[in-house]
């Protein structure tokens, strides 16, 4: 990029209140915490995770289809996959470093691989502990992960693993209401943003690595879906689900994650690369200011703060980034960047786990943390440290 192009971003950089002026800070902050979150979380006789710190905490989880579940001996898929995430993303800064945490957490997600069933899919806990559902999401987190891991590696497993994902997704689709995927395998009372916008952005992934033009077929077609179906027109935003249940057959759930419209961004950006429309670097541009309006707000102090689950905002700030690669407008990043230096220095307990809420207004110093919440962090930090690496790059050169 030319020197006064980067030197435009700098300044924005700096002048919008992040307090650290490098890649190295993010870089050693998220390398600290991954190393807390594999010692505290971490269970080397499974080499898998628990889903709280303190071990022993087993409160009530509310993110199933079907009922509330209590927190197991080992966590639940979505949260650690959330470890799996971020240790991709450390692989793009230090890849010898990391390539043996990258193998254990190819170790820990097999373990939830489930082949009994026909397509083969990941279940929501670990097969050898008992028997469970499987999401058509958690499948998209699993495949998204699979094919980022062989983007950083060039190990053609993972892209195997990735694909075999995607037929499992593909399964779900149906033609009623338009198309799209449940959230549920077998339950078909809903088709939400969750699924559809993960599986659309792995169909692109899997296009960009494999060049197999059944995956960009999907992906544009589970794009349209989405944004027919789901999208607010008038506030750029992606609402949470299509409800196909015969008491609410064709109802927009009107709740609106920062995740949905995340995965959006991120579909709409990898179109625009692939195909070179304008129209989806316009979708892009659009849903990021009216996810900027409608989620970012301000304390009386002016910290940026976002009322969302953090690793929610984490898959937001996926889109912005991949947005501020294409178009270097650094409004978006910023926003969730001083958030995360503000949390840094505010929301953090004695043993160096951070907030659910960023602010720290909720004073969470002697509650138990949350896996996912603390992963989240790891790649956000580690993100931030590939913008500020781009960013410092540059302007050396």
């Amino acid at each position: 990029m030319r020197f006064w192009v980067w030197a435009f971003v700098i300044a924005g950089l700096l002048g919008s209140g992040c307090v650290r002026s490098n890649k190295k800070d993010y870089e050693d902050t998220a390398n600290d915490l991954f190393l807390k979150v594999w010692n505290k979380y971490r269970m080397p006789e499974y080499g898998l995770f628990f889903e709280y710190f303190p071990q022993d905490h087993k409160p009530e989880m509310f993110y199933f289809q079907d009922s509330v579940k209590s927190a197991q001996e080992v966590a639940f898929l979505w949260p650690m996959s959330g470890v799996f995430s971020a240790t991709n993303v450390l692989m793009e800064l230090d890849s010898v470093h990391y390539l043996p945490y990258l193998d254990s957490m190819v170790y820990a997600v097999d373990q939830y691989y489930d082949a009994s069933r026909r397509p083969a899919g990941y279940q929501a806990y670990p097969t050898a502990l008992n028997h469970a559902d499987r999401y058509y999401d958690d499948n998209g987190l699993v495949g998204i992960d699979y094919i980022d891991a062989f983007e950083v590696t060039g190990n053609s497993d993972y892209l195997i693993k990735a694909k075999e994902v995607m037929e499992f997704i593909r399964s779900g689709w149906s033609e009623d209401y338009g198309g799209g995927i449940s959230w549920l395998e077998g339950v078909r009372d809903q088709k939400p943003a969750c699924s559809n916008g993960k599986a659309t952005v792995l169909a692109l992934k899997l296009f960009q690595a494999a060049s197999e033009s059944a995956y960009l077929d999907y992906g544009l077609a589970s794009y349209n879906w989405m944004m027919d179906q789901l999208r607010d027109d008038s506030l750029n935003i992606m609402w949470n689900s299509l409800l196909t249940s015969e008491k609410e057959p064709g109802v927009v759930q009107k709740h609106a994650y920062t995740y949905n419209t995340g995965v959006m961004i991120q579909s709409a950006v990898r179109l625009y690369k692939i195909t070179g429309e304008k129209d989806f670097l316009d979708d892009a541009q659009s849903l990021a200011e009216g996810s900027y309006n409608y989620y970012v707000h301000y304390t009386e102090q002016g910290v940026p703060y976002i009322e969302d689950l953090p690793w929610f905002v984490v898959v937001l700030f996926r889109g912005y980034h991949e947005l501020f690669e294409v178009d270097n407008n650094s409004k978006y990043i910023h926003a969730i960047m001083n958030a995360a230096d503000y949390a840094l220095d505010n929301a953090i307990d004695s043993d160096g786990l951070f907030f659910h809420d960023w602010t720290g207004r909720s004073g969470e110093k002697g509650q138990p943390k949350w896996l996912l919440d603390e992963a989240c962090m790891v790649e956000l930090f580690a993100r931030i440290a590939l913008i500020r690496k781009g960013v410092d790059d540059s302007y050396e050169d």
